[in-house]
Parts: structure tokens; sequence; C-alpha cells
């Protein structure tokens, strides 16, 4: 099976890809088709991320192990596409460089049949150019959290005074 895919970078301005790629295929070569067909080295930190209908994000795929001694995380190269992926749950976050903060919405756009003499993965379609640097993300605070009152009473903020 040939999953089209469509990956949209979270900004302002329309840029995205369309990619055809093998259901089978591992999130590694997904990452590296993303990367490359947005024009990135590949040489940088990045994860996949489940998400539910809204965008929210669920479980952290990664490209590398980065937790010490933790078991069960599940990596980019031994996960196939088809296990996080379906018409049932077609969406996935993508971050590129955690420095950066490339981030992007993956979402699956078709299910086709293999066609024969035709190698994948493939870009079908681009549109818009990558900025020169990512767009800004502008995140919420906690309502209950007030960032304009300065902060008097450090006694209240529960640290041990001996800390080191």
């Amino acid at each position: 099976m040939i999953y089209k895919i469509r990956v949209i970078l979270d900004a302002e301005e329309d840029v995205f890809r369309d990619l055809e790629v093998e259901r089978d295929c591992s999130l590694e070569e997904l990452h590296n088709v993303i990367s490359q067909s947005f024009g990135f080295l590949g040489n940088e930190m990045a994860s996949f991320f489940t998400a539910d209908e809204a965008w929210n994000q669920e479980e952290e795929i990664p490209l590398f192990d980065m937790r010490e001694g933790q078991e069960g995380a599940r990596l980019m190269r031994d996960t196939p596409l088809g296990a996080v992926m379906d018409e049932g749950s077609p969406k996935l976050l993508y971050v590129y460089d955690f420095l950066s903060m490339w981030t992007f919405f993956v979402e699956l756009a078709d299910v086709a049949e293999k066609e024969v003499g035709k190698s994948y993965p493939n870009l079908l379609f681009s549109f818009g150019e990558l900025p020169d640097s990512p767009p800004e993300k502008q995140f919420e605070a906690d309502p209950g959290m007030d960032f304009e009152e300065p902060l008097d009473h450090y006694d209240d903020l529960d640290f041990d005074e001996n800390w080191n």
C-alpha cells in the first residue's frame, strides 16, 4: 500500500509538501524524505508524535533514544509508518531540530495501490518556500500565573536553601 501524505509547516504562510511513501517504510525513512523535501540536511535531532483529531501531541517516537536506562520507547528506525498512521488515526506531528523547533503537521490524504515500475518515496507536489528561520511559536501561559507581577516572596517558592 502507498500512503499519500501532506506535510505542512506550522506557519502563517502556506508551505507544504505532498509525498508518496510505502505504508511499511520506517519512520526514520519518512524523516529522511521530509527533511530532504524541505531542504534540510537531515542531521539534526527529530521526533514524530502521534496526534489525536485536534492535533494534540501524544506518544513521542524519537530518531535516537535519549532516555538513559529507561525501556519501552519506540524509535523511528523500528517503527513502520503503518503502525502509527492509518485511516483511523491519520495525523502525526513532526519536529525537526530541537533548538530551532521546526514543527510540521503530517496528515494521511489517501491510500493507494503500489504502481508497478514506480519507485517510492516520491515528492508529488511542493508549495511555498521554507523561511530562513522557523516561525515563532506563541505559547499560552497558565491563566493562574501572573508573569507581570514581580517576584517578592522567594520563601513561597519552596526552594531548598542548601540546594548545592
